[in-house]
This record gives structure tokens, C-alpha cells and sequence, in this order.
């Protein structure tokens, strides 16, 4: 089998086509929680804070300076409110992605699992029956 072929057969399957969607709407959904938390939780909580931007907060260790040539030697800093940011972007997305698997489960359950069929005993089992029946005729 060809490199081609192969590599055709591989990727027309079903779960590689479904994982390739799944990342491309994960994709569009990172940026739409992304908006939701800068854009619309974190300004009334900094608001309610004390008008605090959690992007801006960083903790400085060495500021920005100029080199003796002339040059601009760039702040070194902590940035934990980007951090902060990140961390609630991650709670909604680990929060929604339970509420899809938490809806997915509730559906599989109400689903009603076809009733087994009893298996049909063994020859040994039916000779067994057999003796037993006959002792207790005596």
C-alpha cells in the first residue's frame, strides 16, 4: 500500500474528521470565553474591586532602563493578572466542557438498554438438570 493511500485511508476516517471539527470549534470557542472574561467579567470585578485591570497588574523586578549606548532595556516584570486571567478563562471552559459531558451522560441514561437475552445453557449444565431431575423423581 502506498504512502498516499495509506496516509488517504487514514484521514477519511471518521474520528480523525471529528477530531479536526472538535479542534476548529474549540478554537472559536477559546476566543469567545477569552472575550467573555476581558472583555465582560473581568471589568465589574475590578470595578467592584477598586477599579483594578487584573491585565495590568504585574509585579516589577527590575524597570525599564537605558543602556548606556542609548538603547531601551526592557522592564523584567511578573505578570500575575494576565495569570488571573488565564485561570478564569480556564474555569469556564473546564465549566462548560462538564455541562456538554454532564448533558451527554443524562442522555445516554435515558436511553433504555435492551433487555439480554438469557444464554442458553451448556451441555454439561443440561446434563446436570438431567441427573438432578432424575434423582429427585426416585
Amino acid at each position: 500500500m502506498g504512502m498516499i493511500s495509506e496516509f488517504k485511508e487514514f484521514a477519511m476516517r471518521g474520528n480523525v474528521i471529528d477530531l479536526a471539527v472538535g479542534v476548529v470549534i474549540g478554537a472559536a470557542f477559546g476566543k469567545i470565553v477569552s472575550s467573555l472574561v476581558t472583555d465582560v467579567i473581568m471589568p465589574p470585578i475590578g470595578w467592584l474591586i477598586g477599579s483594578v485591570d487584573f491585565s495590568s497588574l504585574e509585579w516589577v523586578l527590575q524597570a525599564a532602563s537605558k543602556a548606556p549606548d542609548g538603547t531601551e532595556i526592557a522592564a523584567v516584570s511578573i505578570k500575575y493578572g494576565l495569570f488571573i486571567n488565564a485561570s478564569i478563562q480556564f474555569l469556564i471552559v473546564a465549566f462548560a466542557i462538564f455541562m456538554v459531558v454532564k448533558a451527554i451522560n443524562s442522555l445516554k441514561k435515558n436511553e433504555a438498554p435492551a433487555p439480554a437475552a438469557a444464554p442458553e445453557p451448556s451441555e454439561e449444565a443440561k446434563l446436570l438438570a438431567e441427573i438432578r431431575d432424575a434423582l429427585k423423581a426416585r
